[in-house]
């Protein structure tokens, strides 16, 4: 399967580390573009296996400061293995095994392949990674009774200690950097209308979450580093009957309101994307 997909991500304000809506400065316009280029491979009946690259467009204006950067965010390597048997999705519930769901087990490698803050670059508008190595294990359970359909996934990474001796282009003191803990879970729920020649689309609801707990410098704990954001999304997906192309946008939108996040950018995400499998 190769997928490609753009997003489009706006920037409007900031929540504090007590979770206080704070905006940007009057004139700001602060945006970020993306490319995503996917590419999956089945390795065997249960197992497939998928990488991804983004290139990254960075557009910003904020207080009288101007900047315009581009390159490679990071990149991700995925594995996934299907913990179940046959088909899960169904018409009808007749006995309770029906209502047994499709579990994925996964695990991603992150990649700092982008440009992040401990690179040569003159602000923290010119990143396009974070600059560590993360390893995530991946839980997602999915359950289909046309027309509806629920899933769940959980996500926890660890981020690997690296060392620094530069940070926004200027050299310090070296020492060691490690980032806190991540977790993610979403939690959605959608209708699948299907139409006459069998194609279907189907509309999503989504509730995301992501903490990050308090990273350390040189084995010290440091409370500015833990995050945390919420989310909703909303997606519309077109696929055709076969399942070959699968067409879909998404728009994420975090709430510029009290308590809603920590330490974290608001922003915006909208994206578009199309994929599709060989057979």
């Amino acid at each position: 399967m190769v997928s490609v997909s753009t997003d489009w991500e706006s920037y409007d304000g900031f929540w504090n580390a007590d979770g206080d809506y704070t905006p940007d400065p009057p004139g700001s316009d602060l945006n970020q573009y993306r490319l995503n280029l996917g590419y999956a491979h089945r390795l065997a009946s249960r197992w497939q296996a998928s990488v991804n690259v983004p290139y990254a467009w960075n557009s910003n204006q904020y207080a009288g400061l101007d900047s315009s950067t581009q390159g490679l965010g990071d990149t991700t390597l995925n594995v996934w293995y299907e913990a179940f048997d046959g088909v899960t999705c169904i018409w009808k519930v007749r006995k309770w095994e029906d209502l047994k769901p499709a579990i994925y087990l996964g695990a991603a490698l992150t990649l700092p392949t982008g440009v992040s803050p401990y690179d040569d670059v003159s602000n923290s508008f010119d990143i396009t990674g974070r600059g560590l190595y993360r390893l995530d294990a991946s839980v997602l359970m999915e359950k289909t009774i046309y027309p509806w359909n629920a899933s769940l996934l959980y996500v926890y990474g660890k981020h690997f200690e690296r060392d620094v001796n530069q940070e926004y282009g200027k050299y310090i003191e070296p020492y060691q950097k490690q980032l806190g803990d991540r977790q993610l879970m979403t939690v959605s729920g959608g209708y699948t209308y299907f139409l006459e020649s069998m194609d279907t689309v189907t509309f999503t609801i989504a509730y995301s979450q992501l903490e990050e707990d308090a990273g350390e410098i040189d084995g010290r704990n440091d409370p500015t580093s833990k995050m945390q954001k919420d989310s909703i999304a909303g997606t519309v997906a077109f696929s055709t009957m076969d399942r070959d192309w699968v067409i879909k946008g998404t728009w994420s939108h975090a709430m510029d309101q009290d308590n809603w996040g920590k330490n974290f950018p608001v922003t915006d995400v909208l994206s578009f994307g199309v994929s599709h499998v060989f057979r």
